[in-house]
This record gives structure tokens, C-alpha cells and sequence, in this order.
């Protein structure tokens, strides 16, 4: 009887810590499903949806919207599907891209140099001289046609850049830069054009010069013009 009663006392006292250690253990199993979860979670994708931001600019040039805009021929090709991973490889080959277009553009002015001294000498040469001097000038102008036209693609084809880049209001030195662009791409296409006349019609010479001093000149200018950034 005695220690029937120590057995019902022990009961008693320990009772409140067993029920204590139940609901213990049913605790992670009842508020792993809490309703507030479920909201909170939706609140959480609705927030990232709303932040959500562009991954192309609005304003690109038409060659880089022909290649690189949402419904352009690398997207709709899926050569570079659109998407957060991809925009940023396509900013690597844009540096990639604009750092070749610098480089060539210097190699493009050295060739504008030496075939200003080459049509120099053209001008007042005769005989053999002339015919050794022409063969030069023609080579040296196929070169700068070439490093000319390479250059231009690198910008025009290359992937637009952050969506967030800041825009300066007025005058800057990147439009500078393009509006140099149109007057030597426009010199460019003269002196090619005045260059194969010209030898069916002395009288051109000067216009053909003109052409090729106005080119040189812009093109040069956006190149200061561009460094100066």
C-alpha cells in the first residue's frame, strides 16, 4: 500500500512535465503549415515581381535592336535567349567590343595619316614614281576601308548597355562623338565615291581632297572627343 501510494504521488508531480514535453514535440509539425507563412511567402514574390527591373535600355541604336532587342534575330534565333544570366555576358562582350573599336580607331587614324602623305605625293608625281605611289595609295585605302568599316560594326553591332545608365541632358562628349560620326562616315563615302571618278575626270582631284581632309578631320576630332569623356 505504501508504495502504491508513492507511485500515485510521483504520478501527480511529474504529470505536468510529460503533458509539458508533448506539446513539445507537436510544435514544429503544427506551425510549419501557419496561414501567415503562406502569406508572408506571396508578399515576398509579389515585392520581387513589383522591383523587378528591365534588363534592356528603352533607347538602343537600330542595328543593336535589329541584334540585340527583345524581338531582335539573336533573341528570336535563341543564340542569346534574354535573361539576367545572359545580360551579363552580353555586357562583357560590350566591353569586349568597345575596347576593339578603340584600339581599331587608332589603327584607323595611323592609316588616314599615311595615306594623306601618300596622296601628297601622288598629286605631283609622274612617271614610274606615279605608277609606284598610285599602287601604295590604292593598297592603304582597301586597308582603311576595311579597319574603317570593322571599327563602325564593333559599335553599331556591340549589346546595349545597363538599363540604368544615366543619360546626360545637353551637350556631352558621346554625342559629340556620334554627331562627328555622321560627318566622317559621310566623308568616307564621298571620298570613295570621288576616288574612282577620278581618274576618268583630273578635274575632281579637288573635291576628292576636300573629301579626304573633312573625313580625316572628323574623325580625328571624335576620337579626341570621345578620350575626353
Amino acid at each position: 500500500m505504501k508504495h502504491l501510494l508513492i507511485v500515485c504521488l510521483l504520478t501527480i508531480l511529474y504529470w505536468p512535465l510529460w503533458a509539458q514535453d508533448s506539446t513539445r514535440v507537436k510544435t514544429p509539425a503544427d506551425t510549419s503549415i501557419k496561414p501567415t507563412d503562406a502569406n508572408d511567402l506571396l508578399a515576398e514574390l509579389g515585392d520581387s515581381t513589383s522591383d523587378a527591373q528591365e534588363l534592356l535600355p528603352k533607347k538602343m541604336v537600330f542595328t543593336q535592336r535589329a541584334f540585340w532587342g527583345p524581338k531582335g534575330l539573336l533573341r528570336l534565333t535563341n543564340i542569346a535567349p534574354l535573361s539576367p544570366q545572359g545580360r551579363e555576358k552580353e555586357l562583357k562582350i560590350r566591353r569586349a567590343f568597345l575596347v576593339s573599336h578603340q584600339v581599331l580607331g587608332f589603327v584607323t587614324l595611323a592609316g588616314f595619316v599615311a595615306q594623306g602623305i601618300l596622296g601628297s605625293k601622288l598629286y605631283n608625281a609622274k612617271g614610274l614614281d606615279y605608277s609606284r605611289i598610285k599602287e601604295q595609295h590604292e593598297t592603304m585605302a582597301t586597308v582603311i576601308n576595311f579597319s574603317y568599316g570593322t571599327t563602325a560594326l564593333l559599335s553599331l553591332t556591340s549589346p546595349p548597355g545597363l538599363p540604368t545608365a544615366s543619360r546626360k541632358r545637353g551637350f556631352s562628349s558621346i554625342k559629340l562623338h556620334r554627331a562627328l560620326a555622321v560627318v566622317h562616315l559621310t566623308g568616307m563615302v564621298a571620298t570613295n565615291i570621288l576616288a574612282r571618278k577620278v581618274s576618268s575626270n583630273a578635274d575632281l582631284k579637288p573635291y576628292h581632297r576636300a573629301a579626304a581632309y573633312t573625313t580625316f578631320g572628323a574623325y580625328a576630332a571624335a576620337i579626341i572627343a570621345i578620350k575626353l569623356k
